[in-house]
């Protein structure tokens, strides 16, 4: 098995109860900060494209973009930092457990400000600790500081911060799923 199926069948692997603190918690939270077309960013297996209509996806996976289309769901596929969408062509944009991934995000970044309507909304969520230190592919840790001067270097501005499912130091350590979730604005 190649490690993009490896990747695949992991993102598959989510559990019922995983499923539902996206489907009924998490994701109308995030929906809170999105207008209009929106651009997913690493959609994975589509559990977010599946949510909330108007929303397109892309992933540097074919399997979970193969996946995705089979399911009915509006997903491309793009090359490292390349995205297949014309200038100013989305309102909105989610980056959700992806820019942890990433040795230096400022091409991605670059890109989806590209892609983005002026003044379009970013939402970018990182893990916390416990679910940094769960996966051998993350490159980068996140604290809100480092959170907040990444993107303001790409030129998001920010509008708030918060913590799903909610500001705890104990979670943190112990939760797999907490995760820091920041709101941008394109400059």
């Amino acid at each position: 098995m190649t490690a993009t199926e490896d990747y695949f069948e992991y993102l598959k692997g989510r559990s019922r109860l995983g499923w539902f603190y996206r489907r009924y918690w998490l994701y109308p939270r995030l929906c809170q900060f999105l207008d209009g077309k929106t651009l997913d960013v690493g959609c994975g297996i589509g559990d977010f494209l599946s949510h909330r209509i108007d929303t397109v996806g892309v992933d540097i996976n074919p399997a979970t973009v193969e996946w995705c289309r089979r399911r009915g769901l509006d997903a491309h596929q793009m090359s490292p930092n390349v995205l297949p969408f014309r200038d100013a062509s989305f309102d909105s944009a989610i980056l959700d457990n992806v820019l942890e991934h990433l040795a230096d995000p400022a091409e991605l970044l670059s890109q989806i400000g590209r892609v983005l309507r002026p003044r379009g909304s970013l939402v970018v969520g990182v893990p916390g600790r416990r679910g940094y230190a769960t996966d051998l592919d993350h490159k980068v840790f996140y604290d809100e500081a480092t959170l907040v001067s990444t993107l303001a270097a790409a030129g998001f501005g920010l509008r708030s911060l918060f913590n799903m499912p909610l500001r705890s130091a104990w979670l943190d350590v112990r939760m797999r799923q907490y995760c820091l979730y920041g709101v941008f604005e394109r400059d």
